[in-house]
């Protein structure tokens, strides 16, 4: 695959989003994704799915509850 980012018709204002940019920043969520993921990534935006990949969200914990 090779990606030009000087031909992107929506570069500047669309880096933030763009996938290019979360597999290659390292404070990114992909950042930790394996070779596996990658190309599951790459299979879904060939075939014309918009992929955008999120932050894993952490759990709370459990409160207490307090019995009257």
């Amino acid at each position: 695959m090779l990606i030009d980012c000087d031909g992107c018709r929506v570069r500047g204002a669309g880096c933030a989003g763009c996938l290019v940019t979360a597999l290659l920043d390292t404070d990114s969520p992909a950042a930790g994704l394996g070779a596996a993921e990658h190309r599951a990534i790459e299979v879904l935006t060939r075939s014309g799915f918009e992929v955008e990949v999120l932050a894993h969200e952490t759990a709370r914990p459990a409160r207490r509850r307090r019995v009257a």
